[in-house]
């Protein structure tokens, strides 16, 4: 590709609107172009990387089975109806209507989709299991667009959905679609981890998210030190190391004392001269009726003084009003007649408040926690008969340095993007929209399914986000849009340059590079050009200038490594093919 035919569209300034390094760098290499909020025009140098990151993912894809399909962006509401999401959804679903008044909507997502085209054309166990694929265009209209592609209201995504007539063959096809994604994303060149990870309104129960590892991440994922467990920080799970001044001797009386206007868990434990791990803190969320509809009554959340409560957790608590809900003050102080600041467990239940504890108190003794009495605490108080929750379990949001569930190593905490999620969805959609098969006894069985997911322009952005430095883009070389970029250099002034940059162009168009030949006229200095070929991200830059021909040398340059070296030009026929080998 010569640049003078293409659409170098490149920029200088920095947008003022792009809050992140992606973002910046999509918007000033040239390879997108904002339309309206949330809503991009990809640009000739982009779509190029695009295309690789969607060959890749379809290439894997197809080595495991899954078969390609391409289902319509524009659904009908009766699909959403039979699921029951035309309703659960919110603002994020586009909904219309046609000429005849027909209700549809943009498709976020292809679960009612292509259930819908498996309960028509599968019939039997023996066409099972089925893997079917598509990469294509979502439309979610996300409140607050931002980041780029990175969150953007249309995008374009990898979704993939498999049928089975058991779980154990669900279980299978998930084992090898967790595989695929690691090949998947080693091919691409990131540097990623797969964590335990929630379903979330997809619904389903086993789930696992792949992170690429940056600190520009919006999530946190933990994984250990010495193993290889990872997970969510939503979901992990690790025990936390024990309290620094842990009260060994047996259990004392409980002792009632005053601790003034001391209310936050640092002022207390000032005030009493303990450290926070040596507080048990309580909280107060609405429960809720029989019915699952949220009330005025009360429970009960428990944690060690030094620990966070982690809100995913407890919303897969039965009887708590979901999503989940604080009480306030008010509440509060008619409820247990006191205030915020003095709160604690003893004499709960007698209030007919249910307690749940974390499980970091289970082995703490004569610890201080709120006496429910403005002003005043207990010292040496102990689980007992007046002092006692209903359940303990993990409630609570994993830390930096806890020890990992396997007992093996410490926990770390990163940031990372998320870019893929697997799913095993179970029956939530073949029940709901009756698609059944007869199994080997010619019974009919609702198919249990899975669902696979790659944000492909987000795996664009999250890769920038990866690689990058001060001058622009470093692309992996398996999605990078050209691999050689051969920069003239006063071109205008030799025909000698132009003789020898068209004959290095062809040679390496011989070995299969793609090769972008730099050939702008004089407008273009030879500093816009290096600047451009950097903040592009090609990895591999020859430089042809009357100079360096008069020594019979050229330049090359690594992007990666800023390494520069002289090869002679008589050597390059056997030069090119190892950059690229």
């Amino acid at each position: 590709m010569r640049a003078s035919k293409y659409l170098i569209a490149t920029v200088k300034e920095t947008p003022s609107d792009a809050e992140i390094v992606s973002h910046q760098l999509m918007l000033r290499a040239g390879l997108i172009r904002k339309l309206a909020s949330g809503l991009y025009t990809w640009l000739p140098l982009g779509l190029r990387v695009l295309q690789k990151v969607s060959q890749i993912v379809r290439e894997e894809m197809n080595k495991s089975d899954g078969m390609e399909v391409s289902m319509p962006v524009v659904q009908p509401s009766e699909l959403w109806e039979e699921s029951g999401r035309w309703q659960q959804m919110g603002p994020e679903l586009v909904r219309f209507k046609d000429r005849h008044d027909r209700d549809f909507c943009l498709g976020p997502t292809h679960e009612e989709v292509i259930t819908d085209l498996v309960r028509n054309e599968y019939s039997s166990y023996r066409q099972l299991p089925a893997n079917i694929y598509q990469i294509q265009t979502k439309f979610r209209d996300e409140r607050r667009p931002r980041f780029g592609v990175m969150r953007s209201r249309e995008f374009i995504m990898k979704d993939a959905y498999s049928f089975h007539a058991s779980q154990e063959c669900l279980d299978e096809t998930y084992a090898v679609m967790h595989q695929t994604y690691c090949n998947i994303f080693d091919r691409l060149g990131l540097h990623y981890r797969p964590v335990i990870a929630d379903s979330g309104s997809i619904g389903g129960s086993t789930s696992h998210e792949f992170h690429v590892l940056a600190d520009s991440g919006e999530d946190e994922i933990v994984f250990s030190s010495e193993s290889d467990y990872a997970a969510n920080i939503e979901l992990a799970v690790g025990t936390p190391a024990p309290a620094g001044d842990e009260d060994d001797g047996e259990p004392k009386s409980r002792e009632l004392v005053d601790t003034g206007q001391a209310s936050t868990i640092e002022e207390v434990a000032a005030k009493l001269k303990v450290s926070p791990q040596r507080i048990v803190k309580t909280l107060f969320v609405h429960a809720t009726n029989d019915e699952g509809e949220r009330t005025d009554n009360l429970v009960a959340l428990l944690l060690r003084g030094d620990q966070e409560l982690n809100e995913t957790k407890i919303s897969k608590i039965s009887g708590l009003a979901s999503p989940l809900e604080f009480a306030d003050d008010d509440l509060i102080q008619k409820k247990v007649e006191c205030s915020v600041g003095s709160l604690g467990p003893v004499g709960l239940s007698d209030l007919g408040i249910r307690c749940i504890a974390d499980n970091s108190t289970s082995e703490m003794h004569n610890f201080v926690c709120g006496a429910n009495k403005p002003g005043y605490h207990f010292i040496n108080a102990n689980w007992d008969d007046d002092c006692s929750p209903e359940a303990i379990m993990d409630i609570r949001k994993v830390r930096e340095g806890d020890i990992s569930p396997d007992g093996k190593g410490f926990l770390s905490i990163k940031r990372g993007i998320e870019v893929g999620h697997i799913f095993q969805l179970g029956t939530k959609y073949s029940e709901a929209l009756n698609a059944k098969v007869l199994d080997k006894n010619g019974k009919s069985v609702v198919m249990p399914m899975g669902c696979y997911g790659i944000g492909v322009t987000r795996v664009v952005a999250a890769c920038i986000e990866q690689n990058h430095d001060a001058h622009g883009i470093i692309w992996p070389k398996a999605i990078a849009p050209f691999q050689l970029v051969i920069i003239l250099i006063d071109a205008h002034k030799s025909e000698q340059i132009v003789e020898f940059g068209n004959s290095l162009y062809e040679q390496a168009k011989e070995i299969g590079a793609e090769v972008l030949l730099d050939d702008r006229d004089k407008k273009t200095s030879p500093g816009v050009k290096f600047a451009d070929s950097e903040l592009m991200g090609i990895p591999h830059r020859l430089v042809v200038s009357p100079r360096s021909l008069a020594d019979g040398v050229i330049e090359y340059k690594n992007r990666a490594t800023t390494d520069k070296q002289l090869i002679e030009t008589d050597a390059i026929a056997s030069f090119l093919p190892k950059l690229f080998s």
